[in-house]
C-alpha cells in the first residue's frame, strides 16, 4: 500500500524530500505534483522501477519523459539546436515538455525503439528539491486516467493504484492542465500540445 503524505509544493519541509529520495533510491515509484498535473516518478538509472511505470501506463509506445533541475545538464540526454536553448532560457523553469532527438545517455527502455525523448524543467521548488537530493534525473510521466483527463485528486490516484506505487505527495486537488509540448527536433519550433505553457513566447 503506497503511504500518502501531505505536502505544500513551494515550500516543502526537508524531512518530506529525504523520504521522498529515499523511497526513490530503494527503486520505489512516488506520485508527486509538478506545476501542471500529478506525476509518476522513479529514479531513470533503475530499469526494474522504469519497467514498473510502464506496467502502470499499460504500454511501452507512451512517450515517457524526465525531468531536470536546469539547463546545465541538457545536452547530455539531448541533441539541442542552438535555438532552442534561446527559447528554453526564456521559459525555463515552466510548464513546458522539450521533445529533442536522444543521445546515447538516455536509457533504451525509456525510448523503446524511438529517437526522441521528452525533457521538462519544472516551475515546482518541490519537485527540484527531490531532484538536487537524489542528484540525477527523474523518469516523469502522468497517472494514467483515460484519453481525455488525468488524475488530479491524490485519493483517488491512492485508490486506483494503492498496490503499485509506494508513495503518494499530496498536494490537494490538482487543475488538469498537461504540460505544453514542444518539438525541437527540426528547424523550427513545432507545437505538439498546447497546455499549460504559453505558447506565443515560443516565436524567435
Amino acid at each position: 500500500m503506497a503511504d500518502l503524505i501531505k505536502v505544500f509544493i513551494d515550500t516543502p519541509h526537508q524531512r518530506v524530500i529525504k523520504q521522498a529520495v529515499k523511497c526513490i533510491k530503494e527503486g520505489g515509484i512516488i506520485v508527486y505534483p509538478t506545476d501542471t498535473i500529478y506525476g509518476l516518478a522513479a529514479d531513470l538509472y533503475n530499469k526494474k522501477a522504469m519497467e514498473r511505470i510502464l506496467k502502470i501506463k499499460n504500454s511501452k509506445k507512451k512517450l515517457l519523459s524526465f525531468i531536470l533541475p536546469d539547463l546545465k545538464d541538457i545536452s547530455t540526454f539531448a541533441n539541442v539546436p542552438d535555438y532552442a536553448y534561446k527559447l528554453m532560457r526564456r521559459v525555463t523553469p515552466g510548464p513546458y515538455t522539450f521533445v529533442f532527438n536522444a543521445t546515447k545517455e538516455v536509457p533504451k527502455l525509456l525510448l523503446f525503439n524511438r529517437k526522441t525523448v521528452g525533457i521538462r524543467i519544472p516551475d515546482a521548488p518541490l519537485a527540484l528539491k527531490i531532484l538536487q537530493e537524489l542528484g540525477n534525473p527523474l523518469l516523469s510521466t502522468s497517472v494514467p486516467l483515460g484519453d481525455d483527463g488525468y488524475h488530479t485528486d491524490p485519493y483517488e490516484i491512492k485508490s486506483k493504484y494503492d498496490n503499485d506505487i509506494d508513495l503518494i505527495l499530496d498536494a490537494g486537488v490538482m487543475f488538469n492542465n498537461p504540460s505544453t509540448v514542444v518539438d525541437f527536433t527540426g528547424d523550427e519550433v513545432t507545437i505538439l500540445r498546447e497546455g499549460a505553457g504559453d505558447i506565443n513566447v515560443l516565436s524567435y
